[in-house]
This record gives structure tokens, sequence and C-alpha cells, in this order.
């Protein structure tokens, strides 16, 4: 049976599209100490798998929505898993560090369409509060992925080794692309897609230009650039902290960012209520508001430290809860002005958001070796961000509602 709006199914599926992301960079996380030393590479030439991932993610996601508001979400979204499958094997059979980054780049060209397209979809099917609660809906499943990657990664890497994260993640990828073959019909319909300019290079970036003119757009994303920086800051340099600075074996920083990951689902679960309620613009303050006391606390922490990893997860738990309620409500105001764009405005987003977290990947990966206070500090300053970038836009967020 096909997949309907406003049903547990879609939410589900959308949510397994947008957590191919959090799958491949979270399950192999507790691998990477391991595959420096199993193909020869440096901290900063193993980071850069995770910041090659994201460039990646951004190439692939300015180009899958301006494709699929004229080719259709479905024929879109079969392609891009059918490459992230492609991609994943290149990484499993890799035999050198530069083998592992071409293959993660062919993972990530394949990975960013899903998300851009179940953002997409969210916006075909569902309007204004609504479509922010379905968001949300879709980060509190997706949010036990990271939650349970981890893990998982921790102990494929005890029973088999790193290349078991990336079987296992073309696994996942299979599954998917049996599900939207089998049980998802198209959403953008043919009227809607009728509409559209032909895909072609010459014009193809006329369609970002109603977003690049309206500041509102401007504002939400700012708070998407700031909120996902600190989360992707914590990602790339938590592995070589929790366990290089703080001792912890690869099960216990499994389970220390699966508690962040369970904290980032508690506040989309919150969001998802809290929306339907108050609006979007007061879960957006409330969450801006737990990332700048995070991040203060993260601080705190390192000025007063004691040596153990609760010092970082602890504050990074309430940082996260902030994400959870900021993050999904952002994205859906951003796109939300462009029903008859959304594929284009999704992928504009997704576009910035992934070259400003590789940018702080880098950034991060660059600086590890001098031990936790360049990633705390780069967290509370992404934090920093999202509320300069809200209070800026004010009155643009004002006229435009």
């Amino acid at each position: 049976m096909p997949f309907r709006p406003d049903t547990f199914a879609l939410t589900f599926l959308l949510a397994m599209l947008t957590a191919i992301g959090p799958l491949s960079t979270d399950m192999y996380l507790p691998s990477l100490p391991s595959i420096g030393a199993a193909l020869g590479a440096e901290a900063s030439s193993v980071q850069m798998t995770l910041s090659v991932f994201l460039g990646g993610y951004a190439v692939g996601q300015i180009f899958y929505g301006p494709w699929s508001d004229r080719k259709g979400r479905r024929p879109v979204l079969l392609v891009a898993l059918a490459l992230f499958v492609a991609g994943s094997w290149i990484c499993a059979m890799a035999s050198s560090i530069e083998g592992l980054i071409f293959g993660r780049f062919i993972q990530a060209v394949g990975g960013s369409g899903p998300i851009v397209l179940a953002r997409s979809i969210v916006r075909d099917l569902y309007e204004g509060a609504r479509a922010g609660q379905e968001l949300s809906r879709m980060g509190s499943i997706m949010g036990l992925v990271p939650a349970v990657a981890p893990v998982l990664g921790g102990v494929l890497q005890r029973l088999f080794d790193w290349e078991a994260n990336f079987w296992a993640a073309s696994l996942f990828g299979v599954a998917l692309i049996g599900l939207v073959y089998w049980a998802f019909e198209e959403s953008c319909g043919e009227e809607k897609r009728a509409e559209q300019p032909p895909f072609k290079i010459r014009t193809f970036f006329h369609a970002f230009l109603p977003m690049l003119r309206n500041a509102a757009f401007w504002g939400y994303l700012g708070v998407v650039l700031g909120t996902y920086g600190g989360l992707f800051a914590f990602i790339s340099g938590s592995s070589f902290i929790l366990q290089g600075t703080y001792g912890l074996s690869e099960l216990l920083f499994g389970i220390s960012f699966g508690l962040c990951a369970l904290s980032y689902v508690i506040g989309t679960m919150i969001g998802s209520r809290l929306v339907m309620r108050k609006g979007p613009q007061r879960v957006l303050q409330l969450g801006i508001a737990a990332m700048l006391l995070g991040g203060v606390l993260l601080m705190l922490g390192q000025s007063l430290s004691f040596g153990h990893a609760s010092e970082l997860v602890a504050p990074m738990m309430l940082y996260m809860v902030g994400v959870g309620l900021t993050l999904p409500q952002s994205m859906a105001q951003a796109i939300m002005p462009f029903p008859k764009g959304a594929g284009a405005a999704s992928s504009l987003v997704g576009f910035a958001q992934m070259t400003f977290a590789a940018i702080v990947g880098i950034w991060v990966g660059h600086k590890i070796d001098l031990g936790p206070w360049p990633l705390v500090t780069t967290i509370a300053v992404c934090a920093l961000l999202s509320l300069t970038a809200y209070l800026a836009s004010r009155t643009a967020r004002r006229e435009a509602a």
C-alpha cells in the first residue's frame, strides 16, 4: 500500500530518508582512530573523510531540488539512493585514505538527495505550522539513528572492522530503495512540475533568485547555519576528544554520543508539541536560548576542568535539546514562502548548511590536536551566530508573517 499524508508510515519513511546523513557520519565515528591506523593516515587526514562528505553533501543538494521540481520527487530520489549505495561500496572496499575520501564524496553526493527531497515532500503536502510539526516529528524518529548509530558502529568495529560500517550503510540504502519504489507515490503533481522551466544548466540558478531576494529567508538561513555548524563541530571533533583526551573506549564513546543524540530527539519532541500551541517563533527563541546556555556551560566546564568526560557531554546534551528545537523550525520557515519552488528552496538551504558545516569541520580538524578548547569555543560561537541572525532579521520576519 502507498504511504499517505498524515500517516505515521509516511513520516517514518521521510525520517529514514533524512537519517541517511547522520547514519553516514555517526556510525563510523568510533572507527576513526582505527581507520587512521589501518590506512596509515594522520588524524587530520582521517577527519577529511568527514569534511569531504560535507562538501559532497553540499554540492549534491544544490541540484536535487530544482531537478525534482521539474522531474518529480520519486524518480530523482531513486537515482540519489542508488548513488549513495554505490559510494558506500567504494568506501567499504577502499585500501587507502585517498580511496576512502573519494568514496565518501560519492556517498555524500548520493546521500544529499534524500534529505532535500524529504523536506520538499513535506512542503508539497503540508502548510504553515503543520509543516514545522512534521519536520519535528521526522526529527524525533530520525534522531534515534544518531543515538544508535555510534553504538552500532562501535559493536561492528569490535566484531569485524571499520569496513563493516559502510556495508551496513549500503544495506540501509538498498532497503530505502525498495520502500520508495514500492510504496511512495509522487507528491509533486504534474501541474506544479509543468510550471517549472526546463532543467537546463544555463537557467539553473534562476530558480534560486526568489530566495536570494527574500530578507526573511536570509535570517532563517543564518539560524540554520549557526545551529548545524555547532552540531557538526561536535560530530567532527567528539571522537578525538572523548577517546583521545578523556580516554573513553569505542563503546563508551558511542554511548556518550548517543546520549547527545537522544537529547536532540527530546528537543524535536518538545518542538512538535509546542509549535502548534505557541507558534514557530516561540520554539525558535527557546531553542536558541538552550544552545547559548549549553555553549556557555561548555566553556565553563573547560575553565574548571576536572578531567571527566561529563564536563563536555552534559552541556552538549543541553545544546542538542536546543538544536532539536531550532533546526526543524528554522528550516520549515525558510522554505515556507516558496510553495512552487520548494525543491529549490530546500536545495539552497541544504547547500549553504553543508558548506558552512564543512568549513567548520576543517577548522576543528586542524585544531583538534590542541585539545577541547577549539571545539567548545567553536560550538559556543555558532550558537551566538544563530542568535545574531535571528535578531538581525526581526523586521523582515515580521513583514513576511
